[in-house]
């Protein structure tokens, strides 16, 4: 009971530190006018969002790395015997490297030679495997992270060297579903903060205190940056945010053991990562059709009629009863 009242207690504190910080950051990049660009394909109305202030993941970054790494300060420089404390290293290095790569994404589509694309999809794609194949590596042979546990198991099954490779199958795929995810005012934020508070009621149930501890903080500082990203949204995560929430929620549900449960409790960035895959892969069989209006599936409902908020409240519903039953699988 006290390791939960301690993780509400630490994202309480990220909220308010996060939240204090968002105008002085807002005016900073409003200052360098460093502001979105929409695609001439998306829906008209996202017209009126051209200009907003982008790169805003560092708003919730900062503070995270910062009480983390505070928190942990003894663990961390190896005062302490135990290196359980040490281990919220990895999901720190993963937010830090993935939130990097994506700010050199957002700035190249801002003031770069490839402005209002970004990095180059092969360049970003590879930079994402060679990071998450460190980081498998990392959870597999320095932490050695549980391998795998599945509903209705009571032990913790083996994969070898086979656990690499998927993990960083996991990191890259859920890297790219938040991002696909982030293009509502909102949505990225609230499903992720769902899917990371379940993984931390996980970590918890599984006595993972320091994890569990991470995944608070964070959760925490995703609601002081939502207090100025829901609709209308005074600035937006851009990649930087939402390469590294996608990568580091991968990285908490891989320490945990849990990661098949990110199936359910990702059940949204899931499905936009796969509306993606199933638009291109129709376009090309068809040779020019379209299976949905457009993809990510978050523009198709807005093209069938519904609202921004109306998209963005539904789809955090349906990830909010998907984040109950994937703690409930992962307790059978």
């Amino acid at each position: 009971m006290r390791q939960i009242a301690l993780s509400l207690s630490l994202a309480s504190l990220a909220f308010i530190m996060t939240a204090i910080w968002g105008g002085p950051l807002l005016r900073i990049l409003r200052h360098f006018k460093i502001g979105k660009i929409i695609r001439v394909e998306e829906p008209g109305h996202h017209g009126v969002k051209m200009g907003t202030p982008t790169m805003g993941g560092v708003m919730f970054i900062l503070p995270v790395l910062m009480f983390s790494g505070l928190l942990n300060a003894v663990a961390l420089i190896g005062v302490t015997t135990s290196g359980v404390g040490r281990s919220v290293l990895l999901p720190m290095a993963v937010m830090f490297a993935y939130a990097v790569l994506g700010a050199v994404d957002d700035w190249e589509g801002i003031r770069g030679k490839r402005r209002g694309d970004g990095m180059r999809a092969r360049t970003k794609f590879m930079f994402q495997v060679i990071l998450a194949l460190l980081t498998a590596y990392a959870l597999k042979y320095l932490i050695e992270a549980p391998d795998l546990y599945l509903p209705g198991f009571f032990f913790e099954i083996e994969l070898g060297w086979w656990y690499v490779p998927i993990a960083a199958f996991i990191i890259v795929a859920e890297s790219n579903a938040v991002n696909f995810t982030d293009g509502l005012d909102g949505l990225a934020g609230l499903i992720a903060a769902t899917a990371i508070a379940a993984f931390g009621g996980i970590a918890l149930m599984q006595e993972q205190w320091y994890l569990a501890r991470f995944c608070f903080i964070l959760v925490g500082a995703l609601f002081g940056f939502l207090w100025f990203n829901v609709h209308p949204a005074e600035l937006f995560m851009g990649d930087t945010g939402s390469l590294s929430l996608g990568a580091v929620l991968a990285v908490i549900a891989l320490m945990t053991g849990q990661w098949p449960m990110l199936l359910v409790i990702g059940i949204i960035p899931l499905s936009e990562m796969l509306s993606v895959v199933i638009q291109i892969a129709y376009f090309r069989w068809t040779g020019g059709k379209r299976f949905f209006k457009m993809a990510p599936i978050h523009l198709h409902f807005e093209l069938l009629g519904w609202s921004e908020t109306q998209v963005v409240q539904r789809f955090w519903l349906i990830g909010l009863m998907a984040a109950l039953i994937g703690i409930g699988l992962s307790q059978v």
